[in-house]
């Protein structure tokens, strides 16, 4: 299995997406400039966090009409598996891979902490393997999740809501950004696609204080690739 972690101008934890894929997950991974048009031999895709073009206009605005972008849709409606994290989770919204936005904290200060989240279901290759709760470290100033009301209650009613923030026990907890009912991932229609602010790549092992978050970056191996 090889992974195309995609560098864009700005973008700042593609080598901790990197090092977590090949060295803690075990697969291969290659970095991908952005304005790649091919993506050939590659069997899915990471969009790392950072600030792609400075956030200039909105996070990820800029990003998403990169050439690769065409790829990382043709990857989606293929069943491939594609991840966007934090600013990738940014580009996949403003390139209409995943609805909804992400729009400034509701504080409007940047947060950079722990939090807990938890998989609504475990129906995805992303989420099968994360039963209870993720310590899952937040890095963004544009995390809150808003979308209309019809898209909520579709990614809700269709099981389509990936992770929400949760207190330490599991139990409800308003989501420290303000996310709308504290979603703080979603998937696509095929689930193949997941897009999450907290960032599953620093918690990759136990020396960078937790291995939670490879439970879900084993939906890259767990996905049926075609």
């Amino acid at each position: 299995m090889k992974i195309a972690v995609v560098r864009t101008p700005g973008s700042n934890c593609d080598q901790d997406a990197f090092f977590a894929l090949q060295d803690s997950l075990g697969v291969e991974a290659r970095y991908v400039w952005h304005e790649e048009t091919s993506l050939q031999g590659f069997d899915g895709i990471l969009i790392p966090g950072g600030f792609t073009y400075g956030d200039y206009l909105r996070g990820g605005a800029i990003a998403a009409r990169a050439p690769v972008i065409d790829e990382v849709r043709r990857f989606a409606a293929d069943g491939r598996p594609v991840l966007g994290i934090c600013n990738g989770f940014q580009i996949l919204t403003e390139a209409g891979i995943l609805p909804g936005a992400l729009v400034r904290n509701a504080e409007r200060r940047f947060l950079c902490m722990n939090a807990h989240i938890k998989a609504v279901d475990c129906k995805s290759p992303w989420t099968r393997d994360c039963d209870g709760v993720l310590s899952i470290p937040i890095a963004h100033n544009e995390g809150r999740y808003i979308a209309d009301d019809e898209d909520v209650r579709r990614l809700e009613g269709e099981g389509l809501v990936a992770f929400v923030y949760c207190d330490a026990s599991g139990g409800p907890a308003e989501a420290p950004n303000g996310s709308t009912h504290s979603i703080a991932g979603i998937l696509n229609s095929g689930r193949n696609v997941l897009g999450m602010m907290p960032h599953p790549e620093r918690a990759s092992s136990p020396i960078l204080g937790g291995d939670d978050g490879l439970r879900i970056l084993r939906g890259f191996s767990a996905a049926n690739l075609v």
